[in-house]
């Protein structure tokens, strides 16, 4: 059972949980209850000094976690610009952090978003409250790189876009097979990007220049 101050914690920073307050009270109690009895299963005393909050900890970093689910990150693309720009615009190293959908696991990494503007541009910093929209959600790689193209298709209608996404999978570097030092690459390519090796080379030199 959460305390009073714990459930005001709640309230206070994530409101959504209490539009119909009985039915996520119930489901609080529930999943710390449920948290109580992992302990268990896991090998430890949930009653333990040092394990007492964690119920409340655990509710409270995973709502943290999947924040994304509370808004419609193309939203931040509709702020846009009539900027006279035909070339690639390339934003690279954009870290995220997510949750593997099978495991509840994390994930992480970068994206590299490029693309080529037809009539309008946005904002660099909406491209990356974008991903970090998808990204705090119960996701897998190859989605998450999915939905960040198909929104850049949809809100902004470029020339083309490409989207590369490199990331650690604790799923794979932690439990399992234990390959520590993988890393999962994933792209999503619209427009002229899928006619043109050119341009692909282009974006592809350019984002490996980080790494050199």
């Amino acid at each position: 059972m959460m305390t009073s101050e714990q459930l005001q914690v709640l309230s206070k920073k994530f409101p959504h949980l209490f539009t119909s307050e009985n039915e996520n009270f119930t489901n609080i109690t529930q999943f710390s209850e449920a948290v109580k009895q992992l302990i268990k299963l896991c090998g430890d005393d949930p009653k333990r000094d040092g394990l007492l909050e964690t119920p409340f900890r655990v509710l409270k970093a995973f709502l943290e976690y999947t924040e994304g689910y509370h808004e419609d990150p193309k939203v931040h693309l509709e702020k846009t610009f009539d900027i006279h720009h035909k070339g690639l615009i390339l934003i690279k190293d954009i870290e995220f952090y997510s949750l593997c959908e099978h495991h509840f696991s994390p994930f992480f990494g970068v994206a590299h978003i490029g693309y080529i503007p037809k009539d309008k541009i946005t904002g660099l910093s909406k491209i990356g409250r974008l991903v970090e929209g998808y990204a705090k959600r119960f996701q897998v790689q190859e989605r998450l790189t999915t939905q960040i193209a198909e929104a850049i298709e949809e809100v902004l209608d470029p020339e083309g876009t490409i989207v590369v996404v490199e990331a650690k999978h604790m799923c794979m570097c932690s439990r399992g097979i234990k390959k520590a030092n993988t890393v999962t690459t994933t792209s999503s390519l619209h427009g002229i990007y899928e006619n043109r090796p050119d341009l692909r080379a282009e974006f592809y030199s350019l984002i490996k220049n980080t790494r050199e």
